[in-house]
């Protein structure tokens, strides 16, 4: 038996196109390749590679002033069907309510550098440069918990007026969770990293630092909820800056629906966030934490548009120097509403700390809590950004400039928004895993914060 015919990405594109029918047609092909390892109790458990393809047809059709799109994914490895979904596609636009952004699509004249290149892949031996630390690890007292995971991802978007872009993109977590005295009620703590490549990664650092916040479990006081000068790492920070950035569409601030909304209309561009001058943004061209230079949108949204797939993503601050400067707006919305299209990240930067490190932090704190990260982050109310959510893994009290004892956990009533009008102090920016998003974002770089009054608004009882 013959083995089945597997198109290319950039062939895959090319025989959608030739079958489309409507007005226009983007083609969007991601073939995903993941080496992973885990363990559970200082012994490995599962290990291994997988590769994936996910493919989209975004079919539009254009009549008079009326335009309609439809959308439909497939999995499909069998180069039969591409027929198939394309007219589906077309179906589904022609059945479609009228697209309030539609625009003409950008043309294109040459394809990228690499366009009919094959898929990049990852493979296991990415990880040979950690398994030595891990080993060391495993032969210590505390039991070691987590895994390493490296994906890349090579993304093929052609477009029926001529884009054709391509782009690889490398990225990777390393998770360690460590338990001391036992799994239920003993101490936990947590670190965890970003990284393209594996290469140059501290793993004994890395276990030193999960030792040290073990240790500082050996005592363990109860508080009650309230509000706590309290230490932001930046893992946490970033969890929180990422919310965030995925609030910053332009047309709900516009539509007074967002925390963006300024008070009698208006958005909040050009106000200013506290006394700091941070600087909040993101680049697809930040050295190690590079993310595709063009935009990719499989859907519509109020941040982004299908008719804006292949457009060049550019550097957007955020929040300049502390003040307000930009939200995400699709070339329909910025046309509308007179601005300039800005298209949301997938890496996210905050700079302008007076430099020093977390412990220089807890060093210069007189009380108050140090966290670990936060998780079962959720929104609570869109008008003011407000975020829930719970502590885990460590909180710690900080007492005359020294870790005194872990504390219980809680669970938090804050606004990403608010905290940067109420923080007193940044550290220095380090390269970060925000480990409440990290299944879907992973570039980050944030300096730990110093917030006077933390909303712990309860206790909880997980440890």
């Amino acid at each position: 038996m013959s083995a089945p015919v597997v198109l290319a990405g950039h062939d895959l594109v090319e025989r959608a196109l030739l079958a489309a029918t409507v007005s226009d047609t983007v083609v969007l092909v991601a073939d995903v390749s993941e080496s992973s390892l885990r363990w559970a109790g200082n012994s490995m458990t599962t290990n291994g590679i997988a590769d994936s393809r996910a493919w989209t047809v975004v079919s539009i059709v254009r009549d008079g002033e009326t335009t309609r799109v439809g959308t439909v994914s497939s999995t499909s490895a069998d180069p039969d069907d591409v027929v198939a979904v394309v007219r589906a596609a077309e179906d589904a636009a022609r059945t479609a309510p009228p697209a309030s952004d539609a625009v003409a699509l950008i043309a294109g004249e040459q394809p990228d550098a690499g366009w009919g290149d094959v898929a990049a892949r990852s493979s296991i031996e990415v990880f040979e440069s950690i398994v030595p630390g891990l080993a060391r690890g495993f032969d210590g007292a505390d039991a070691l918990y987590g895994f390493a995971r490296h994906t890349v991802r090579t993304l093929w978007l052609g477009t029926s007026t001529g884009v054709r872009r391509r782009t690889v993109e490398p990225t990777g977590s390393f998770e360690i969770n460590g338990k001391r005295g036992g799994l239920l009620d003993g101490a936990s703590a947590w670190v965890g990293t970003h990284t393209r490549d594996f290469v140059g990664l501290d793993v004994d650092g890395m276990l030193a630092e999960l030792s040290r916040r073990l240790d500082w479990s050996a005592r363990r006081v109860e508080l009650s909820a309230g509000r706590y000068e309290t230490i932001l790492p930046p893992s946490a920070v970033a969890d929180l800056m990422i919310d965030l950035m995925w609030s910053m569409d332009g047309r709900g601030a516009q539509e007074g629906r967002t925390a963006l909304s300024a008070p009698g209309g208006g958005t909040r561009v050009g106000e200013r966030l506290g006394t700091l001058g941070l600087t909040l943004y993101s680049d697809p061209a930040e050295p190690g934490l590079e993310y595709a230079p063009f935009v990719v949108a499989e859907s519509s949204s109020d941040s982004v548009s299908v008719f804006d797939n292949g457009v060049d993503a550019e550097r957007v601050e955020w929040i300049d120097d502390g003040v307000i400067s930009a939200l995400a707006y699709p070339r329909s919305a910025a046309a509308e509403f007179g601005t300039r299209p800005t298209a949301l990240g997938d890496n996210l930067v905050m700079t302008g700390g007076t430099g020093g490190t977390m412990d220089d932090l807890v060093a210069r704190t007189e009380r108050g809590l140090l966290l670990t990260t936060l998780w079962y982050i959720r929104e609570v109310d869109p008008t003011t950004m407000l975020l829930t959510g719970l502590t885990r893994d460590g909180v710690y009290l900080v007492e005359d400039g020294r870790i005194t004892a872990e504390v219980n956990n809680f669970r938090f009533n804050e606004s990403p928004l608010d905290l940067l009008r109420r923080a007193t102090e940044a550290g220095a920016t380090v390269p970060t895993l925000p480990r409440e998003w990290s299944d879907w974002f992973t570039r980050a770089a944030m300096p730990p914060l110093r917030v006077p009054d933390f909303h712990m608004s309860s206790v909880s009882a997980a440890r």
